[in-house]
């Protein structure tokens, strides 16, 4: 039976070791309760470290350990000392969070943690290989595994998985800073499904990936070989019902029954009736804006001085990877700022900072939750933030102003909160200065609204619709392969090409029989691709055509003295048996010096392109222009050329990072055709990546073996994934000869 397995580098349990003897407690975080809906029942289970490193485990105790584990749907993957060292505290916390958090000045880039990332990425993969089945669904979770997916799938081609990215994904001028950059993306690239929280992350990726490894990417699907790779946004959600119940039974409490923290919040709200309480918990992070929000508190307090004795800020920090150096400089640095604040605007009666540096229980963070006026949220940079959509499902009478970074994830759905620049102290203290006195109508409305939005989307809803949208990828793959020119089909081609009384076959060079070049001259054809086309070419009653958009000058000097049949120019230009070229279409030229300086305007302003001038057409090639600006470039120059050629029969041909300008009754469809006339064919095969080959595919007729290289759409029967693969069917060719 098909099982899903999860794959994260903490498991869901915590392991206790006392008196030799081991217990498993089920851990309360974000990604642990989210997966209660996927990580269920006997079909699924949850790969990851125990927490323990192999120093730290008793041999006597490691089957005690497993079993624990194992109740618990569990299975570990060990790590020594020395890898947590440079794994998680080395490249995933000193590497990819400060980058991917855009604090480039916090990176380091040592080889040597890179060398242990890897060597861990892949003692997961193997765990994963070890328990996986090919029809079993993998999801692996967050920055410390991103070349897992990869590792998977080299050895399990067609297993199905998926990746979500719980931090942001940074700008592709951040990330190219990353040594390893391709290898990380690469390593993305294993997966089915790739999931961020944000449209602006899911954005930042996919230019990385065209920009740094030249893919093609269509809307948020990425084409890799022989797979097409989908990219989406799914912003995570809370366990709406669970904070907001604890909320509703913390206000039925009687007084006896009430915390001793809530004890204290309670006498303080009495003692100052009118005073309010602001809010911030946070793990002690960097990211996280908190000693940017200390200064803009004192900032507040010196801007609206009748506010002192008024407010009073309550700090929960988290302690967070205490042995990195940066954290222990951030610790100090927020230790001295609440000292020197509190020492300076104390009161006999009021500290104007409450200061935590602890975890608390779930049931303090509901004390908080509820008895906090405002809570004050400022990440300079965060993948989401589940702080702020817990506070606002604890409302329970929908009364709370919620004022939130913009830079945090969560933002973008939580648009009725406060959102402020985190660097903007002047706006911040603005913002204080509206939460508190904000009417309690409009209080309401707003938290109505977002108290709606997140119930809806919570976080089971999250996990079912990234598994949702990878069932439904592999699904959308099977479709795919149905069209395929899978072996089978192939077979039937065999049948009919080896049956044949007379053959034509009809081959694009450029993308199908050479894989392109940043320079066009530079893809001439190899001894392999002569070899195949010679033993085709010289098969009885086989009418092979190279027919392509290149140059006549070109392909004379690459393919005449083969004596191969050529049709070039996008059909203006025929040559067979050897021949010398000759005009297949009667066309004019005049119009060339009209449309030559529009273009070189372009090449001008668009570095890397350059203008390829043939006997009747000119092509603009972009194939090295920065990947974006280039796109957008080609969009400004076809809006251009459309107004220009109106009246004088010509069409722009949009092809692989190029655009060709030529007479409109020339194209691949009326040369090909012009040439199946001329006998009676019973075998016909074309093949072809590109627009300029779709009038070939739809010319033809219907019974003709029209093959398509990529998964675009097209008027073809049918499709190979690259360059390699037609090279396959040209040996099938060649072999039957």
């Amino acid at each position: 039976m098909a099982k899903t397995i999860i794959i994260s580098n903490r498991l869901p349990v915590q392991l206790q070791i006392s008196n030799g003897d081991i217990t498993a407690v089920p851990s309360v975080g974000g990604l642990a309760t989210g997966m209660k809906s996927v990580h269920s029942g006997g079909d699924s289970l949850w790969i990851g470290w125990s927490g323990l490193t192999d120093e730290e485990i008793p041999e006597e105790l490691i089957p005690k350990i497993d079993s624990a584990l194992a109740e618990h749907g569990s299975s570990k993957v060990n790590l020594t000392e020395k890898e947590v060292e440079g794994f998680y505290y080395g490249f995933s916390n000193r590497t990819i969070w400060p980058l991917f958090h855009y604090f480039l000045e916090y990176s380091e880039f040592e080889l040597e943690s890179w060398e242990i990332y890897k060597a861990v990425n892949q003692k997961f993969a193997d765990a994963i290989l070890a328990k996986a089945d090919n029809e079993d669904t993998i999801w692996i979770h967050d920055y410390q595994l991103m070349l897992v997916p990869q590792m998977v799938r080299a050895e399990r081609p067609d297993i199905s998985i998926g990746f979500f990215l719980h931090i942001p994904f940074p700008s592709y001028e951040i990330f190219r800073t990353l040594p390893w950059r391709q290898e990380v993306l690469q390593g993305l690239l294993g997966s089915d499904l790739i999931g961020f929280h944000t449209y602006d992350y899911e954005r930042h990726f996919l230019s990385s990936v065209r920009r740094l490894l030249g893919l093609e990417v269509s809307f948020n699907d990425i084409y890799l070989d022989d797979r097409v790779i989908k990219v989406d946004s799914f912003p995570m959600g809370i366990d709406y019902k669970k904070f907001s119940e604890a909320a509703k039974e913390h206000s039925q409490r009687s007084e006896d029954e009430k915390s001793e923290l809530q004890k204290r919040l309670d006498t303080h709200k009495k003692s100052a009736p009118d005073a309010k309480f602001f809010l911030s918990i946070d793990r002690l992070d960097y990211t996280k804006g908190i000693a940017k929000r200390l200064n803009a508190f004192e900032y507040f307090l010196n801007k609206y001085p009748q506010y002192k004795e008024k407010v009073r800020l309550i700090i929960l920090a988290v302690p967070s990877r205490s042995n990195v150096p940066q954290y222990q400089l951030l610790k100090r640095e927020v230790d001295e700022l609440v000292g020197r604040i509190n020492g300076e605007l104390s009161t006999v009666s009021w500290t104007p900072i409450w200061y935590f540096y602890r975890s608390m229980p779930f049931d303090n963070l509901i004390d908080l939750y509820t008895s906090s006026d405002i809570a004050w949220l400022t990440p300079i940079r965060d993948g989401m933030n589940l702080v702020a959509k817990e506070y606002i499902a604890t409302r329970t009478d929908k009364t709370g102003v919620l004022i939130l970074s913009e830079m945090a994830g969560s933002a973008n759905e939580m648009n009725e909160s406060l959102l402020i620049n985190p660097n903007n102290f002047e706006q911040i203290a603005d913002s204080l200065y509206e939460a508190i006195n904000m009417p309690k109508e409009e209080q309401i409305s707003r938290n109505t609204l977002l108290q709606k939005r997140l119930e809806r989307y919570n976080v089971e809803k999250w996990a079912n619709d990234f598994m949702n949208s990878l069932v439904g990828q592999k699904e959308k793959d099977q479709t795919y392969k149905s069209k395929k020119l899978s072996e089978k089909l192939m077979n039937n081609v065999m049948d009919d090409y080896s049956k044949a009384k007379r053959r034509l076959v009809f081959l694009d060079y450029d993308g199908t029989l050479a894989g392109f070049h940043t320079d066009p001259q530079k893809a001439s054809p190899d001894e392999e691709l002569y070899k195949l086309l010679d033993a085709i070419s010289s098969q009885p009653n086989t009418d092979m055509y190279l027919i392509s958009g290149r140059d006549k000058e070109t392909f004379t000097k690459w393919f005449l003295p083969k004596k191969y049949n050529m049709i070039v120019e996008h059909g203006v230009w025929i040559s067979q048996g050897g021949e010398e070229f000759r005009m297949l279409e009667t066309v004019k030229k005049d119009w060339m010096e009209k449309i030559l300086p529009v273009l070189e305007s372009f090449v001008d302003r668009t570095p890397g392109s350059f203008i390829e001038e043939k006997n009747y057409s000119l092509a603009w090639h972009y194939r090295k222009t920065d990947p974006d600006f280039g796109q957008k470039r080609s969009v400004e120059l076809n809006t251009v050329l459309t107004s220009l050629i109106a009246n004088d029969d010509l069409s722009v041909l949009n092809g692989n990072k190029v655009m060709e300008i030529k007479s409109s009754n020339v194209n691949k469809g009326r040369a090909s055709m012009r040439v199946y006339t001329e006998h009676e064919y019973d075998f016909v095969f074309a093949i072809g990546d590109d627009w300029t080959d779709e009038f070939m595919f739809q010319e033809l007729p219907e019974d003709s073996i029209t093959v398509k290289v990529g998964r675009q759409k097209t008027q073809a029967r049918y499709f190979v994934d690259n360059t390699k693969n037609v090279r396959t069917i040209l040996k099938r060719f060649a072999d039957e000869g």
